[in-house]
C-alpha cells in the first residue's frame, strides 16, 4: 500500500479531520522537506531558469517554489488537487527569475498524478501533455522563427510529457503484474476444486466398488450364518457353515483384488482387475448357492449378439448392478425366482433384474443400508444412462439403460 497504515485505536479517538486526511507518506515527506531545500539552496546560489525574462524581483521566484513544495505531501493521496496547483505554481515561475526546484517538482507532480490518479485522468495526461507540447513546439517555432525556438518545446515536452509517459508505463506494468497476479490465483484456486472434485469423485468410485464387491459375500454370511444359529440342525449348520467359508474366500479375494486395483500403477492392471458380463453365469451359480435357505433361484437370460464387445466403464456398471441387485434379492426377495436380463440394441445396453417381494417375510434376512441403490443410480448416470428401481406388484424392478458405443461414453 502507498498509504501508511494507521494507528491502532486509542483512548481517545482521532479527530474527524485527521481521519477524512490520511497521514502523508514518510517519503513523500522526505521528498518535500528536501525539494524546498534544494529549491531555496539553488536560488541563494543564483542558479534562475529564466534569468532574461523576469517581471519580479529575485525573492518572488520563492513564491511558487513555497506553493508547489508542500504538495508533494498530497501527491498520493489528492493528485488532481496538486496538479491543478502545481500547474499553476509553474506557470507562475516563468514571470520570475524562475527556480530549477519548481519545475522539479511540477515533473514529479505530473507523474505521480498519472500513477496514483483515477484511470480516466492517467489515460487522459498522456495525451493531454503530448498535445501540448506539439502545440507549444508549433507556436515557439513561428513566433521566434528560430531554431532555437525548438528548444522551447523540448522542455515542454520533458517537463510534462515525459513524466506522464513514465507514469502511463509504470501504471500499465503494475496493472499487469496485478492482472497476472489474480490470473494466478484464479488458476489455482480452479485447481484446487478440480483436485478436490475428482478426489471426492474417486472416493465415491472407491465407495461403490468397496460395497458392490463386498456387500454381496457379506450378505450371504449373514443369512446362513442367522441360518445356523437358529435351525438346529448339524446338516444344516455345516451347509451353511461350507456357504460361509466360500462367501469368506471370495470376499476376501475381492478384496485383494480392490487392494491390487489401487496399487497398480498401470492401464493393464486395471483392466484384468475389471470384471465383466461374461463371469454373469459364475455370479448368479453363486447367488443360488446363496439363496438356496431363502428359496430362491436365479435365471439368466442373455440376449447379447456375440461378437459385440462393450466399453470396459460399461461392462463393469452392467456386472456391479447385476451384482447389487442379486444382493438386494438375497436380502429382501420372496421365495421365487429371481430373473437377469441382458439385452443390446440402437446402441444401448439394458440391464433388468426382477425379484419377487411380498413385503418382510419370516427368516433369516441381512440388513439394508440403502447405498446400493444410490451406488447403481450412480454408476449409471455417470454413463448418460436412465435408471428405475421400485415395485411393480409383487415383483421388485431394477432397469439399468446403458450407452453401448465406445463414443458415447468417450463423449
Amino acid at each position: 500500500m502507498d498509504l501508511v497504515t494507521e494507528a491502532a485505536p486509542t483512548p481517545n479517538p482521532p479527530s474527524t479531520r485527521n481521519s477524512r486526511f490520511p497521514r502523508p507518506h514518510r517519503d513523500d515527506v522526505l521528498l518535500a522537506v528536501v525539494s524546498v531545500l534544494a529549491g531555496v539552496l539553488l536560488w541563494s546560489l543564483g542558479v534562475y531558469s529564466t534569468n532574461n525574462r523576469h517581471f519580479f524581483p529575485a525573492w518572488a521566484a520563492l513564491v511558487p517554489l513555497l506553493v508547489i513544495g508542500p504538495m508533494e505531501l498530497l501527491r498520493r493521496t489528492a493528485p488532481r488537487l496538486t496538479l491543478a496547483v502545481g500547474t499553476g505554481a509553474v506557470i507562475a515561475d516563468q514571470f520570475t527569475v524562475g527556480n530549477l526546484g519548481t519545475v522539479i517538482v511540477f515533473t514529479d507532480l505530473m507523474y505521480a498524478a498519472v500513477v496514483y490518479g483515477k484511470p480516466a485522468m492517467a489515460r487522459r495526461l498522456p495525451i493531454t501533455t503530448g498535445l501540448v507540447t506539439v502545440v507549444v513546439t508549433v507556436v515557439s517555432v513561428a513566433w521566434f522563427r528560430t531554431p532555437q525556438a525548438l528548444m522551447v518545446g523540448v522542455i515542454t515536452g520533458i517537463v510534462s510529457f515525459g513524466p506522464a509517459l513514465t507514469g502511463a508505463t509504470l501504471r500499465n506494468q503494475r496493472e499487469a503484474a496485478e492482472s497476472a497476479r489474480l490470473r494466478a490465483e484464479q488458476t489455482a484456486l480452479l485447481a484446487e476444486m478440480d483436485r478436490t472434485q475428482a478426489v471426492a469423485s474417486e472416493r465415491a468410485r472407491m465407495a461403490r466398488e468397496l460395497h458392490d464387491m463386498v456387500a454381496n459375500h457379506l450378505s450371504a454370511i449373514a443369512i446362513h450364518s442367522t441360518a445356523a444359529l437358529s435351525i438346529d440342525s448339524p446338516a444344516t449348520s455345516r451347509e451353511a457353515l461350507g456357504v460361509i467359508r466360500e462367501n469368506s474366500v471370495q470376499g476376501l479375494a475381492e478384496m485383494r483384488r480392490l487392494i491390487g486395483l489401487l496399487r497398480a500403477a498401470g492401464a493393464e492392471q486395471e483392466a484384468a482387475a475389471t470384471p465383466s458380463l461374461d463371469g454373469l453365469d459364475a455370479l448368479l451359480e453363486q447367488a443360488r448357492t446363496n439363496g438356496t435357505a431363502s428359496g430362491l433361484d436365479f435365471v439368466l437370460h442373455d440376449g447379447r449378439p456375440p461378437g459385440q464387445p462393450l466399453p470396459a466403464p460399461v461392462e463393469l456398471a452392467a456386472y456391479r448392478i447385476v451384482q447389487e441387485s442379486l444382493t438386494n434379492a438375497l436380502k429382501h426377495a420372496s421365495p421365487g425366482t429371481v430373473r437377469v436380463r441382458v439385452s443390446r440394441a440402437d446402441g444401448l445396453l439394458t440391464v433388468g433384474v426382477d425379484s419377487p417381494y411380498a413385503g418382510e417375510q419370516p427368516g433369516p434376512r441381512a440388513p439394508g443400508s440403502g447405498a446400493g441403490l444410490v451406488g447403481m443410480r450412480e454408476r449409471t448416470e455417470l454413463l448418460g444412462g436412465e435408471f428405475t428401481a421400485g415395485r411393480a406388484g409383487p415383483v421388485w424392478q431394477v432397469r439399468a439403460v446403458l450407452p453401448a458405443e465406445e463414443k458415447a461414453v468417450a463423449g
